[in-house]
């Protein structure tokens, strides 16, 4: 293929039909479409739905449509606009994505340091891929956050807010993580380890900073102990995204590498870490949960979380993918793990943003809303199901990440392994 070089970088000569609508793009734009019925969906229930005003309430106060909008209002059966369960799929996906994008940025910053040369070569297109998700699940968060209010979040900064802390975060992140591209793709080695270094810092920075960040968007429910008593919290939502980030790396090296002659030296690499990381977060997990409230630890081990939990995290998070990883063999068992922990990790998030929902707010502390018990109506287990736009919108987020990496390789040719000296 034609080239054309600008500052160092070969940037491919192709046409505006090749770029954008080769059947990957096709394949986004579908999902892309997807999310837009979600947000469609979202915008109807949140803006447009039946709801209570001070005129209506003057009018007649006890008109039943009237009493049905107040229902609505405080406790609305639509999971993300429910006052009860503030935390859904929107959040659960934009951890996942970020988290597992930023997994991904720095485990290869690490390769980059300790001299594995498999992962040096292969690195541009694996950090493409962890910028992807990383824009996956910005897209998610900026849908649950709506255009108008991140207008507002720029042109009157509150810097003690956690929402707003995200808006210089990634202003620094990402263009560093973009720099670090440029640097690879243009053989410039011993800046790019000189970088790497920076790169990891940042990276396990996201995570620690991701944490702080919804800790204090979680701190309104601090009754829900699974939020506020899970052991190092932040360690471990880094070793769990970890695990998800070596499933990426995993699918992502087969779909690209795997009729190279590298790719057998490359899944077993990632076989090694992932057997490491795995075997440690199935540590966590026993620790974890002997650790949490009781009230959570039953709901989740032996209540109605248990089948998502035992059937959906544990087996394909640590039993299958340890089943199929413990011994060196072929890279197809790496590939079934990755598989495996992608979809297994998602879950994970899952079960610890609805399973910190799961309890009604109780009076431990005797603050706030638990002084005044307003949750007092919720008695029993309290689970509210996404909704429809939700789904569409997380499904649109797949679209992103297809999109913004093939964009990175019709350009930049990211899937190819260079070799470096």
């Amino acid at each position: 293929m034609e080239k054309i070089t600008f500052m160092g970088l070969e940037i491919n000569k192709i046409s505006i039909f090749g770029l954008l609508f080769n059947k990957t793009m096709l394949l986004g734009y579908f999902f892309m479409a997807l999310a837009m019925v979600g947000i469609y969906e979202i915008f109807d229930v949140r803006y447009f739905s039946a709801a209570a005003n001070a005129h209506a309430s003057g009018l007649n106060p006890t008109d039943p449509a009237l009493k049905e909008a107040m229902r609505l209002a405080v406790f609305g059966d639509v999971g993300e606009v429910n006052r009860n369960i503030p935390w859904t799929l929107f959040i659960v996906n934009y951890m996942y994505m970020i988290y597992t994008g930023s997994g991904v940025i720095f485990l290869v910053a690490l390769a980059e340091l300790m001299g594995f040369h498999v992962i040096a070569k292969a690195a541009a297109g694996f950090m493409a891929v962890g910028l992807s998700m990383v824009f996956a699940g910005l897209f998610t968060i900026a849908t649950d956050l709506n255009m108008l209010n991140m207008l507002w979040m720029v042109l009157t900064p509150n810097i003690s807010a956690g929402m707003w802390l995200m808006l210089p975060l990634y202003c620094t992140y990402i263009p560093f993580v973009l720099f670090e591209i440029y640097l690879l793709l243009t053989n410039k080695r011993e800046w790019a380890k000189r970088l790497a270094l920076p790169i990891l810092v940042l990276s396990i920075g996201v995570d620690l900073v991701e944490y702080y960040i919804q800790a204090k968007l979680f701190s309104m429910n601090t009754a829900r102990h699974l939020w506020t008593e899970f052991p190092f919290l932040t360690f471990y939502f880094i070793i769990s995204a970890f695990v998800s980030s070596l499933g990426v790396m995993g699918i992502y090296s087969y779909l690209v590498h795997k009729n190279k002659e590298e790719y057998n030296e490359l899944m077993d690499l990632i076989r090694k870490a992932m057997l490491f990381f795995v075997s440690i977060l199935a540590l966590y997990e026993v620790f974890g949960y002997m650790t949490v409230d009781k009230d959570w630890s039953f709901l989740i081990l032996f209540g109605p979380f248990k089948p998502i939990y035992f059937g959906g995290y544990i087996l394909l998070t640590l039993a299958l993918p340890f089943f199929f990883i413990f011994k060196p063999g072929k890279s197809l068992y790496t590939l079934l793990a990755s598989v495996c922990v992608v979809i297994g990790g998602f879950v994970g998030r899952y079960i610890f943003v609805y399973g910190g929902n799961a309890n009604p707010m109780s009076n431990r502390f005797g603050l706030g809303y638990e002084k005044y018990d307003f949750y007092a109506l919720e008695k029993s287990f309290n689970y509210v199901a996404p909704h429809l736009g939700e789904i569409l919108i997380v499904v649109g987020s797949l679209g992103v990440i297809m999109i913004v990496y093939k964009l990175f390789d019709s350009v930049l040719s990211v899937s190819d392994f260079r070799e470096h000296h």
